[in-house]
């Protein structure tokens, strides 16, 4: 007896990639995922590609790992990809204290982020 397939989450001309726990708030994240929404596969990497942004280069990683899952996976044309959908989530937020004066502590938080791309194939 095995576990029945689950279906799948996205189409069939659409593959995805999901990066969990990426050091960063989720708002910073968005802006870089902001900025790739909608664009040409090539052109979502050149962007990341030159992008000064710190996290740009996870978010480029994560990228070629959506568009290797078209290609190797679902046998997708990658000259036809865009990006369909960029987004980004909440993840555990760490609570570390910072000394202050007077024998008191702040709280420092340290949080993470979840992001997943989406790339499906443009029809003619």
């Amino acid at each position: 007896m095995s576990k029945s397939k689950d279906a799948r989450r996205v189409a069939a001309n659409e593959a995805l990639a999901v990066c969990h726990s990426i050091r960063t708030s989720p708002r910073k994240l968005n802006l870089v995922a902001q900025s790739i929404r909608g664009l040409n596969a090539s052109k979502a990497v050149a962007e990341l590609s030159f992008s000064k942004k710190r996290i740009a280069k996870v978010a480029l990683a994560v990228l070629q790992s959506a568009i290797a899952n078209a290609e190797n996976n679902h046998q997708l044309n990658i000259d036809k990809l865009v990006v369909k959908e960029a987004f980004v989530g909440k993840g555990l937020v760490m609570k570390r204290m910072h000394a202050r004066g007077r024998g008191r502590g702040a709280r420092v938080l340290k949080p993470f982020s979840n992001m997943t791309i989406v790339v499906a194939e443009r029809g003619e």
